[in-house]
């Protein structure tokens, strides 16, 4: 079947950028919210407004935004696996780290329907010298892990745990893993986790889609 130049072929380069475009469409003129009171500039989760991204954190260029979709948790430790909607944002105001937050709710049931808040976490991606990247993560239940990483291509990333603190009444968790992916404009990524008792296995996976940048 032959295509006219207007119409490229799927899977070639210039579909994907034309999937892009379509996508910016929807998500191009929407950013962070932002207090006009406070001092300097507020955080930016789109490339095409505020401060230039600091070339340090082109490494993780594809990342910055606001993602949104569900995903599931299970674990050994967990009663039963359930579902998530989460929200993910990465953002910078021009200095060579980026912010991390993420916001999450429980599903149940067929319809998606929402029980309550779940999981959350707040943290920095700190690219360095090396080529390593640093990710500080800190969970609402008296956990923090240091992770270390490196990009794999252009558009995915690994981290593993390097050290892990945690609270006397927070869960036991000895080590953790990550690996994030921009897949088809879609933020995917898969965290691992070990405890005194059970070696690193999937606890949490989701595919978001872009809702800002």
């Amino acid at each position: 079947m032959s295509t006219t130049p207007n119409e490229p072929e799927p899977g070639s380069g210039d579909a994907a950028v034309a999937a892009a475009a379509e996508r910016a469409k929807l998500t191009g003129h929407r950013n962070l919210p932002e207090f006009e009171d406070l001092p300097g500039t507020g955080d930016t989760a789109n490339l095409r407004m505020g401060p230039s991204l600091d070339d340090a954190n082109l490494v993780l260029l594809p990342m910055v935004g606001v993602w949104r979709g569900e995903g599931e948790a299970t674990y050994p430790t967990m009663d039963e696996p359930y579902r998530f909607l989460q929200q993910v944002t990465i953002a910078h105001d021009g200095r060579p780290f980026l912010t991390y937050e993420s916001r999450s709710w429980q599903l149940d049931g067929p319809d998606g329907n929402i029980v309550g808040p779940a999981f959350r976490e707040t943290g920095f991606f700190r690219p360095q010298a090396d080529e390593s990247i640093e990710l500080l993560v800190l969970h609402d239940d008296g956990i923090a892990e240091l992770f270390f990483g490196k990009a794999r291509s252009q558009t995915s990333w690994e981290f593993g745990t390097d050290a892990v603190l945690r609270s006397p009444n927070s869960p036991d968790v000895s080590a953790a893993s990550r690996l994030y992916g921009v897949v088809e404009g879609a933020l995917a990524y898969v965290e691992e986790r070990a405890t005194s008792e059970h070696e690193l296995q999937p606890r949490l996976s989701a595919k978001l889609d872009r809702v800002v940048g």
